[in-house]
């Protein structure tokens, strides 16, 4: 497998525990009869750093078919190489550090990490054309 293959397989790993994250801040937030049940009353809001989760979750998913297709695309077409490596590389990592930065609310740093991983993305895509 290639190394961006690995990244991708590790991003769907990460993709699995941002799911968990917010619903564990649930949880406890509002208690396992909730969470076995059907979930139909209304609740108040959830805490910040679990809202925090929410979106960060949600941030992922956005450019997750991105990077999906993008990786496969590169592996199919034989374009695998510096630029897919290092955008795998960035996007990955930059992913993984978003989600604490995220969590505890740390809003210029965040963007930051945001724009690496979408350059890393970018680099994927590029490297299609080059």
């Amino acid at each position: 497998m290639t190394p961006e293959l690995t990244y991708l397989a590790l991003t769907l790993i990460l993709a699995i525990v941002q799911i968990f994250l917010p619903a564990i801040g649930r949880t406890v937030q509002y208690g396992t009869e909730w969470n076995a049940g059907p979930r139909d009353a209304i609740m108040p809001p959830v805490k910040p750093i679990t809202g925090r989760l929410e979106r960060a979750q949600a941030n992922l998913y956005e450019t997750l078919p991105l990077f999906i297709a993008a990786v496969l695309i590169a592996h199919v077409s034989g374009e695998d190489g510096f630029l897919t490596y290092w955008g795998a590389t960035l996007y990955f990592w930059g992913r993984v550090v978003f989600v604490p930065i995220y969590a505890f609310g740390i809003p210029a740093l965040r963007s930051v990490v945001f724009i690496t991983s979408l350059v890393g993305l970018v680099m994927i895509i590029a490297a299609l054309f080059l």
